[in-house]
């Protein structure tokens, strides 16, 4: 199992990510409020500023202060990822 880091040492089990996107536009943002009423919305920015959305398979919408380019990047970086 790959983890991947999205800040603040949480991790994200990288099988489980569907996409990383930039908060900025309209139906990204009516899906955070849609995930946040049904209780899936995890906000990991510590009261930073939102810079990306990750999507998971299981609905979950995870918010961080990294840049989306960061987080991909992540993904080929083996020393940012713990494997089990």
């Amino acid at each position: 199992m790959k983890l991947i880091n999205v800040g603040f040492g949480n991790l994200v089990n990288a099988q489980r990510v569907i996409a990383v996107v930039s908060p900025d536009s309209a139906p990204v943002k009516r899906i955070i409020q849609n995930s946040k009423d049904s209780g899936r919305l995890i906000d990991v920015t510590q009261g930073r500023k939102t810079m990306s959305v990750v999507f998971t398979d299981s609905e979950h919408v995870i918010l961080s202060y990294l840049k989306p380019e960061k987080i991909s990047e992540r993904f080929d970086d083996e020393n940012d990822v713990a494997e089990d």
